[in-house]
């Protein structure tokens, strides 16, 4: 997949692990549906804080991608919702240690509540 990390030095710099825009070629995308901190073996939410919670979300996005036969490296679109936006850096994070190169580009929005009273869901759009 050819992807070009875009940047201009006109728009405010990324506050987190995202990019301001990324380029890919037509390709095969695979959306995939938001998750939450559910623990697949049990279908119970894990137990902790957001930073537990954010960790058992990115788990299940990457064993998603891993079915679509892809990884992290593919991912160009990810909308994080919070139930309380003070989390942020505490997703940012955890967020930030999946995307080892370019990461990409993201809206982070704080909604009044989400699935099972999750405080974190994250959904994603890859290309291959």
């Amino acid at each position: 997949m050819a992807r070009k990390i875009v940047h201009s030095d006109d728009a405010p710099k990324a506050i987190g692990p995202y990019s301001q825009a990324v380029q890919v070629d037509a390709g095969k995308m695979t959306f995939l549906s938001g998750q939450i901190p559910l623990d697949p073996k049990t279908m119970q939410m894990v137990e902790g804080d957001v930073v537990d919670q954010a960790e058992q979300v990115m788990k299940n996005l990457g064993a998603v991608l891993k079915a679509s036969g892809l990884d992290f490296s593919h991912v160009v679109r990810c909308t994080i919702f919070l139930t309380d936006l003070g989390d942020f850096t505490k997703v940012n994070e955890v967020y930030g240690r999946y995307f080892t190169g370019a990461p990409p580009a993201r809206a982070t929005v704080q909604v009044a509540a989400l699935p099972r009273g999750s405080k974190v869901e994250i959904d994603a759009i890859a290309v291959s």
